[in-house]
């Protein structure tokens, strides 16, 4: 009798894309979307802001697992179901686009509840490097030329 172990094989890198792309599409839908859409009508939330931001950091790690998943998926010889591959793609496809319309929504409204803090205190942030803010400026700093 012809005894297998499956308990120490890891599935086929198609598979794994598969997989990976679709437990992010799942987290996104089910822990960043609520947040972002809770946000849209009651924007006073701070903890749900702060909450985001957290979110956002850990769909990078996500992001970055199903990239890596893809670029084991190139790395590799085509081999096996065709079919699965092309799916994997495109499901890959899918989630790469989902992840930009997220972001897209995130930074929105990252950038509101910016604009509206800068307002509340009376300063702006100052660009530094790649754009980020590295300080508040005054208001009357920038007057002054100071900044």
């Amino acid at each position: 009798m012809l005894e297998m172990n499956f308990a120490n094989q890891s599935p086929p890198a198609d598979v794994c894309l598969l997989l990976r792309a679709h437990a992010e599409a799942r987290w996104l839908s089910r822990e960043v979307v609520p947040v972002i859409r809770e946000l849209e009508h009651d924007f006073s939330s701070g903890a749900a802001l702060a909450y985001l931001e957290a979110l956002r950091i850990e769909a990078h790690h996500h992001a970055g697992d199903t990239d890596a998943a893809r670029g084991e998926v190139d790395a590799l010889a085509p081999a096996g179901d065709h079919g699965v591959l092309a799916n994997a793609h495109r499901y890959h496809a899918a989630v790469r686009q989902l992840r930009a319309a997220i972001d897209a929504r995130i930074q929105q409204l990252l950038a509101a509840a910016g604009d509206d803090a800068c307002a509340d205190a009376g300063f702006e942030q100052a660009p530094a490097h790649g754009g980020r803010p590295s300080r508040p400026i005054l208001a009357r700093e920038r007057a002054a030329g100071q900044a």
